[in-house]
């Protein structure tokens, strides 16, 4: 079952110990600009929302609430997963990884809460995730597991934003996916500090300086092992 503190208000939280304040703000005040210039959008797209569930499957529906319901199950993977990051820091864990690591929780919390309150009625139930193959005491483990939600969530915002008839969520799609890029980028630099690697070419085109984008069936097959919930897409737009 996904961890129920993975749904707590990330206001009071207090990180321990200091940080670079010039990577700490940086990721701040992405996610906070972010927020709020998401939350004065009106969202009127009229698209059919999910249907009931069927045996525990949930059903994204289609049209533009269809690809928010797909952006939400993303965000309440990746805010579930750093939650318990938060929860059970890894071994060696240093107080500028923890200062980082919790700011993408909280980023991550205020994407999943937007597009929940955006659906309204049309949003599909909480997932229930599994993450078991994590090794939470590990920072290789865990480092490589947030390498892996960031940079799949970038190509997820790139390859859905196409799919978009609504001008106004495509805009909010930009505003979260450079913040998703924002998170990959320091995530792999904790991995591989002072490298290229924080857009590395298995990410960032060289020919074209583009990030991969990715069909929603690629980044649900990618995410599959982690999330228990059968997911029904087969009505999300493909053009």
């Amino acid at each position: 079952m996904m961890n129920e503190s993975s749904h707590a208000a990330p206001r009071d939280h207090v990180a321990a110990g200091v940080a670079s304040p010039g990577r700490r703000k940086f990721l701040q005040i992405a996610g906070i600009t972010m927020a709020f210039a998401a939350f004065g959008c009106d969202d009127d797209d009229d698209d059919d929302g999910p249907t009931g569930p069927n045996d525990g499957e949930v059903d994204l529906g289609s049209g533009d609430t269809g690809i928010l319901n797909y952006a939400y199950a993303l965000e309440q993977l990746e805010a579930a997963f750093y939650t318990q990051v938060i929860v059970t820091p890894y071994t060696g864990i240093t107080a500028e990884e923890t200062t980082i690591l919790t700011d993408i929780r909280d980023h991550e919390i205020v994407h999943r809460e937007f597009l929940r309150a955006a659906l309204g009625a049309n949003a599909i139930t909480a997932l229930e995730v599994d993450f078991s193959d994590v090794d939470f005491t590990s920072r290789a483990s865990v480092l490589g597991t947030a390498k892996t939600f960031e940079d799949l969530g970038v190509g997820a915002y790139n390859g859905a934003g196409q799919l978009l008839a609504d001008a106004n969520l495509l805009l909010i799609a930009g505003k979260i996916v450079s913040v998703e890029a924002r998170h990959a980028s320091a995530i792999r630099d904790l991995l591989n500090p002072n490298s290229a690697d924080f857009a590395g070419d298995d990410v960032v085109e060289a020919a074209t300086g583009l990030d991969a984008a990715l069909p929603p069936a690629a980044v649900l097959l990618a995410a599959g092992p982690f999330i228990t919930t059968e997911i029904n897409a087969g009505s999300l737009p493909t053009t």
